[in-house]
């Protein structure tokens, strides 16, 4: 197996906590209603603290995918989410699996930054192209965008 790390941060005009809120703790209600591909989450093991696998369903070029989400650290007081995407259809291939540590601290301005460290782990000697890692590196970055629209739109998110 090999691996791949990546570290990279998101700006966003908005508080860490209600940020960390929207991106893990409350992420199955928040992001079906504000990510277009993303159908449902839905919990199959456990209530959202570290060993909880979520299952979320995206529609990816007219196909319904699923990806399967190991919940591997909450503290919501240090605004931790560590995360791994454990299986699925929507998991590309090479990858066996990928693990995200994130972590969001202030920012200027009184928004915040979130700082990720993402590794690939692929199946057998296969590597990963530069290219593949960037783009999934503009996903997250978008993704964190998108939330951070939504939390501006709705001021009174807690």
């Amino acid at each position: 197996m090999g691996v791949v790390s990546d570290e990279f941060s998101t700006p966003a005009a908005v508080a860490p906590a209600r940020l960390f809120k929207a991106m893990s703790t409350d992420f199955h209600n928040v992001f079906p209603k504000i990510v277009e591909p993303i159908q449902s989450v839905e919990f199959i093991e456990g209530t959202g603290a570290a060993g909880t696998i979520k299952k979320m369903t995206v529609l990816d070029g007219g196909e319904s995918k699923y990806m399967l989400h190991r919940v591997d650290e909450v503290d919501e007081k240090e605004l931790v989410y560590n995360f791994s995407i454990i299986g699925g259809t929507g998991l590309a291939d090479p990858l066996e699996k990928v693990q995200f540590k994130s972590k969001f601290v202030e920012g200027p301005n009184g928004g915040c930054i979130r700082e990720v460290q993402a590794q690939y782990f692929t199946k057998g000697d296969t590597t990963l192209s530069e290219e593949t890692v960037k783009a999934s590196q503009a996903k997250v970055n978008g993704i964190v965008k998108i939330a951070e629209g939504f939390l501006l739109a709705n001021p009174d998110y807690n």
